[in-house]
C-alpha cells in the first residue's frame, strides 16, 4: 500500500476524497451523525488546524483509507471530558481512522494509524471509539490503547469511549 501524508496546506485538495470515503463507509447508515453534511464540519474543523496531518492509504492508485488529526494544545482535551491526571505533554488527537469496506479486516488500518502516529511527535495519542462497538474498541486495546473515560462531545453524538496510548513517559 502506498502512503502518502498531507498536512493543513493540503487540505482542501484531498477534502472531496475524505468526504467520499467517507459517504462510502457510511452508505447505509441513516444516523444524521453520520451524514456527509455533518462530517465535512469535523473534517473542515480539523484540518483548519494548522497542524493537522492526514495519511492517506492507496493500492494501485485507488483509495483504501485515511487517518487525520492534530495536537491538542496546552489544557486541550475532548469536550464532554475530563483529561486523565498522568496524561501530560504532547498529546496527539485521532480523529478520523477510516477504511474503505473492501479493505476491513486486511491490517491496511493499522499501516495507516501507525504511519499516522509516527509523523507526530507526542506523549500520548488519543481517539474516541463509539463505546456501541466493542469490538472497534477491543482492536484498538490490542494496539495499546487503553480506555480512560467516556463522553458524549454533542448532543447529536453518540457515547464514546475515551482510548489513550501512551507513547512516552517521564
Amino acid at each position: 500500500m502506498d502512503l502518502k501524508q498531507h498536512t493543513h496546506a493540503d487540505a482542501r485538495d484531498v477534502r472531496s476524497l475524505l468526504l467520499d470515503m467517507h459517504d462510502e463507509v457510511y452508505a447505509n447508515d441513516p444516523d444524521p451523525f453520520h451524514s456527509r453534511e455533518r462530517f465535512s464540519y469535523f473534517v473542515d474543523l480539523w484540518s483548519a488546524r494548522e497542524d493537522w496531518r492526514c495519511v492517506l492509504g492507496r493500492e494501485s492508485g485507488d483509495p483504501v483509507g485515511y487517518a487525520y488529526g492534530s495536537t491538542f494544545g496546552p489544557g486541550g482535551w475532548w469536550k464532554g471530558a475530563g483529561r486523565p491526571r498522568d496524561v501530560r505533554g504532547r498529546i496527539f488527537a485521532l480523529s478520523e481512522l477510516m477504511v474503505l469496506p473492501r479493505w476491513q479486516g486486511t491490517g491496511r488500518a493499522r499501516q495507516i494509524h501507525d504511519a499516522l502516529i509516527r509523523s507526530a511527535d507526542v506523549d500520548f495519542v488519543t481517539l474516541l471509539v463509539d463505546s456501541t462497538h466493542p469490538k472497534v474498541q477491543f482492536l484498538y486495546e490490542k494496539w495499546g490503547y487503553v480506555k480512560r473515560d467516556e463522553a458524549e462531545p454533542s448532543d447529536d453524538s453518540p457515547v464514546y469511549s475515551v482510548m489513550v496510548r501512551t507513547l512516552r513517559t517521564g
